[in-house]
């Protein structure tokens, strides 16, 4: 018998010849490390096949073994198995539609779902669309740092042919320019195949510089309406990363009670926009101004504040918004969440607000900062968290009907018209002033308030056709009817008549 050093180890070896030792050992290992793999792999397909044949089979004993049935929430989404794949649409394409976004998250959202059916219309294929970085927010973000880019391209192939990027041959480096234009706003089917298909046979590659609002709300077939809707509710689902932290949020609201959902748009880009400056300071009021000639493509310079605000064109303010939550029955007892972003004039404006209600709340005072960390400097993903939790509220109230508002109301529309209070801001401005200067005492200011919000509770009605002024009309994606119901069941719960057409 002799004594070697393997590894530093010390090894006796007795008759077994000692240079076959590290090598059996290591097959022993190998052999222990396949094995367990294996059993596992088994144990799993054991438990997924007895939960397919017979979901209480294997009750006791996935009981016993908790993250199978508990999984941390970080991975009940992964964990669950994906959708089988829809067939492709065979068909042959007409050429590729390239697309550029502009506006925040929700305009481009809706954005989205219009050039999926455009696409669609025109037998085109779609090259996944870009991401407004110019635009005042400066987010540079990309499509799949906001939406799960593969879930959109399988989800949707049944319908149309979506690439993540052109074929080589049509790059700039092969000396190829896409033809580049913006679509008419609004536009039906007839503009679509009548001036745009016609490009493609020309050019191969049509470049939309802008998308927004570039289909018509009305007068559209009803399989392509039904396409933007299942786009929208369907094909258009966020990363993993935002969706955990979204129902993280949702998460610990709903553990303290129900709540509200307050989409106070009282932000330094909608205030200079707007030129709404109620309640600023001079010195406020100026900035905002310079803000506004700083940016082009916001086209009025001189506003008058006041005139906007008595048309009801202005975002409520926070004190505003207080009085109005006091007038609808909502005490200080309500949890409310702020969906926006930064409020211009910080917590002093808010004082009001957080005043009559404590239990004001926002992600950043609910989340760990580095939880955050990886969304800072990223307003589309931030927004993206703040409609998760306005679609998942007890009850949803926006202090402006911008995108974000209209897109959210559509989301609980479908999800079964739940509670959403449109304020008709025009009305509100007048009982507000009314009351403000003694005029209206507070129990007929809150009667009033209740009474001109009774129909403006996310119930069902027809969107408003108004021929040949579309931006006056209801927005689809606020009210798309046509995906909330079916066959004669639209009847009863839209109400009678074919729509509610103003001349």
């Amino acid at each position: 018998m002799e004594v070697r050093s393997v590894y530093n180890i010390q090894v006796m070896c007795d008759k077994i010849p000692c240079q076959l030792i590290p090598r059996t050992r290591l097959q022993v290992w190998f052999f222990r490390v396949c094995s367990s793999i294996f059993l596992w792999t088994c144990l799993v397909q054991l438990v997924a096949v007895g939960e397919l044949w017979h979901p209480r089979l294997l009750t006791g004993l996935t009981n016993r073994i908790p993250w199978i049935t508990h999984p941390h929430l970080r991975l009940q989404h992964s964990l669950h198995s994906p959708p089988p794949l829809v067939p492709h649409r065979n068909y042959k394409s007409n050429g590729f539609l390239k697309v550029s976004c502009n506006g925040g998250l929700n305009q481009m959202r809706a954005a989205i779902c219009d050039m999926v059916t455009v696409a669609r219309l025109l037998n085109l294929t779609l090259v996944v669309p870009e991401l407004d970085k110019t635009s005042f927010w400066s987010d540079h973000s990309d499509f799949e740092d906001i939406f799960d880019v593969r879930h959109f391209i399988d989800s949707l192939r049944d319908e149309v042919r979506i690439v993540k990027r052109l074929p080589k041959r049509f790059s700039r480096k092969h000396g190829f320019e896409a033809f580049r234009m913006r679509p008419v706003s609004w536009s039906n089917e007839k503009y679509y195949l009548e001036q745009i298909l016609p490009l493609f046979s020309k050019y191969k590659v049509v470049h939309f510089t802008k998308t927004d609002t570039r289909l018509a709300n009305n007068g559209i077939l009803h399989d392509l309406q039904k396409l933007r809707c299942r786009v929208n509710f369907q094909g258009l689902k966020f990363t993993p990363e935002i969706e955990t932290l979204g129902y993280k949020l949702v998460r610990i609201l709903q553990e303290k009670g129900p709540f509200m959902a307050l989409h106070l748009r009282y932000e330094m880009d909608m205030l200079a926009f707007s030129g709404c400056t109620h309640g600023c300071t001079v010195e406020e009021a100026e900035e905002l101004k310079r803000l506004r000639y700083v940016y082009p493509w916001w086209r009025e310079k001189e506003i008058v504040s006041e005139e906007r605000r008595q048309k009801g064109l202005c975002p409520l303010a926070p004190e505003e918004a207080s009085l109005i939550l006091q007038a609808l029955g909502f005490d200080k007892e309500t949890q409310i969440y702020i969906a926006s972003g930064e409020i211009y004039g910080s917590e002093r404006r808010l004082a009001p607000l957080r005043a009559a209600f404590p239990r004001i709340v926002k992600k950043e005072t609910l989340l760990d900062p580095v939880e955050l960390q990886q969304f800072q400097n990223h307003s589309s993903q931030m927004a993206a968290l703040d409609f998760m939790v306005s679609v998942a509220s007890n009850t949803f109230i926006p202090t402006y009907d911008g995108n974000m508002a209209k897109v959210v109301e559509g989301h609980r529309r479908y999800l079964g018209f739940k509670k959403s209070i449109l304020p008709d801001r025009k009305k509100l401005v007048e009982l507000l002033d009314l009351h403000q200067n003694g005029t209206l005492p507070w129990n007929d200011f809150a009667l009033a308030v209740r009474q001109a919000h009774d129909k403006r509770m996310g119930q069902p009605f027809r969107r408003r056709i108004i021929p040949d002024k579309p931006k006056e009309e209801d927005y689809f994606y606020a009210n798309p009817q046509e995906c909330l119901c079916e066959g004669t069941n639209c009847e009863d719960l839209l109400g009678p008549g074919n729509s509610n057409t103003l001349q």
